[in-house]
């Protein structure tokens, strides 16, 4: 066995030591999130989610007849927005205050539409807060 002294750095997480304890946090991570997504320029928002959004699935709007709607068209890239939501996923680890958000965007993985990508790219501009 070989001692590595302090852990630093572990699977995304950071760690840093003091005399109240161990904090833990994934500044790195979520930079890199940020200018992935190339949100390195927005402005940050206040809120993860905007409080009036109602996000629904495409069945429900296909049963609604509400396939006119803004936002109601179905990603073309599905994968981006599965991936996007599986970055948020592992980023709540140490941030718990996205969990409610991150965890409704994720209930649309199936088929995600256009505001829920934007719902996403709140999130990811939350974090830039």
């Amino acid at each position: 066995m070989k001692d590595l002294g302090d852990l630093k750095y572990f699977l995304g997480i950071e760690f840093a030591r003091s005399k109240q304890g161990i904090l833990m946090h994934q500044r790195k991570y979520a930079l890199k999130l940020i200018s992935e997504v190339g949100l390195s320029a927005a402005k940050p928002v206040v809120t993860p989610l905007d409080t009036n959004i109602k996000l629904t699935t495409k069945e429900f709007d296909d049963h609604c007849n509400k396939t006119k709607n803004s936002g109601s068209e179905q990603l073309a890239d599905q994968k981006a927005y599965q991936r996007l939501v599986g970055k948020l996923l592992y980023l709540t680890m140490t941030r718990p205050n996205i969990s409610f958000s991150v965890q409704t965007l994720s209930q649309f993985l199936q088929q995600p539409k256009r505001s829920h990508m934007e719902a996403t790219l709140r999130v990811v501009s939350y974090i830039k807060n």
